[in-house]
């Protein structure tokens, strides 16, 4: 096995777009493989994230909502935690809350108070923890950085509904409030890779710095922050693949979630355990290295709470997706949406039923995954 620690950071709800014009991202880019397309299998942090730790779909392992952490089928789908602690690594994570990953595999399995805890120092001080660690092992460290999704919650989420026309007709402000958000995820991750730099862990360790979906200023009306819809704007994450055995590189074709799990077992040499299911994900270490590899489809799905206060128990929106169509289902009403994402990033024009091929295909990729379980 390849000795290297992990470390997985995580800027809730970063949006892609904001993070192109970042001096502090751009900076990150120029050494990583930066993964320009990567699609997240839910437009919300808990189906999002159990799918990156398990390298499967949530349609499969149970956890498709915000509601089912706790149907996640631990005995048929083995998680990144696992397979890493299994392997002598230590293992430990600060969140927001407990749901958000599968708590599986985990030595320190530690909560944060999203509303009054300063994450730069709680965070840099638990990176810092980690050169006594090393002493003894390898360590696998991820960190949640809740911030912009604190404030989204509680000037967003809970002052206005899915169908307020003052938000939607706020799009400027709405931008302004996102904008300082992602501004104070810059100093957080500026601060965290410094001192990751200043521990020498820049040189021993494969970093993944990710958003788990993105947040609306208003693109869409019926949607005011994140998983309502199924459209870029929030399916359209960003990640930066950090190891010193590569060069920098932009891979601009679509990956998804489900493919980093797969990625990091492949670079440490740890096989998967034919004791349970198969991943979705594969390992994107032929992009890494240059070579090429067939673009897989992304699918992603989510519950669109509609008129409801809460989301439903089960996801009724869901869409699949190549780097330049887009098909979206909505289940609870029976439509259908077809999106050519080159021509038309926006999605605001419908090509469905008018006599595409892709239409076909698509949509018999979208069953094939629904019948796979």
């Amino acid at each position: 096995m390849m000795e290297k620690n992990v470390i997985v950071i995580l800027i809730d709800g970063g949006r892609l777009d904001y993070a192109l014009s970042s001096p502090v991202f751009n900076k990150l880019k120029s050494a990583s493989s930066f993964f320009s397309q990567t699609i997240t299998y839910g437009p919300h942090t808990i189906a999002a994230m159990h799918a990156v730790f398990s390298g499967c779909y949530g349609s499969r392992t149970g956890t498709n909502s915000y509601w089912s952490t706790y149907k996640f089928k631990k005995s048929r789908f083995k998680t990144l935690t696992e397979y890493l602690h299994e392997n002598g690594y230590h293992t430990e994570c600060d969140l927001l809350n407990k749901l958000i990953v599968p708590r599986y595999g985990f030595d320190e399995f530690k909560i944060h108070d999203e509303l009054n805890d300063n994450l730069v120092t709680r965070h840099s001080e638990l990176v810092k923890k980690m050169i006594d660690v090393s002493k003894e092992k390898k360590f696998f460290l991820y960190l949640h950085y809740s911030k912009i999704h604190t404030t989204i919650m509680n000037e967003v989420l809970k002052v206005y509904t899915n169908y307020s026309k003052e938000y939607f007709e706020k799009k400027e402000e709405n931008k302004k409030r996102y904008s300082k958000l992602f501004q104070d995820a810059e100093i957080y991750l500026d601060s965290i890779l410094q001192v990751i730099t200043q521990c020498g862990f820049d040189k021993n360790s494969l970093i993944l710095v990710m958003s788990d979906h993105g947040i609306s200023v208003g693109e869409k009306f019926g949607e005011r922050a994140y998983g309502a819809f199924c459209y870029d704007y929030t399916i359209k994450t960003f990640a930066y693949y950090i190891s010193s055995d590569f060069g920098p590189k932009e891979i601009q074709g679509q990956v998804r979630h489900i493919d980093f799990m797969p990625t990091i077992l492949d670079q440490l040499d740890i096989e998967l355990d034919e004791n349970f299911k198969p991943l979705d994900g594969i390992s994107l270490l032929p992009l890494i290295k240059g070579q090429t590899q067939p673009e897989m489809i992304a699918f992603t799905e989510t519950g669109n709470p509609l008129d409801k206060k809460k989301p439903p128990k089960e996801p009724n929106t869901k869409s699949v997706r190549t780097s330049k169509w887009k098909l979206i289902y909505n289940e609870y009403n029976n439509t259908k949406e077809l999106y050519n994402l080159e021509k038309d990033p926006a999605e605001t024009n419908n090509l469905i039923n008018s006599g595409l091929e892709i239409e076909e295909f698509l949509w018999n990729e979208f069953l094939r995954i629904q019948n796979n379980k």
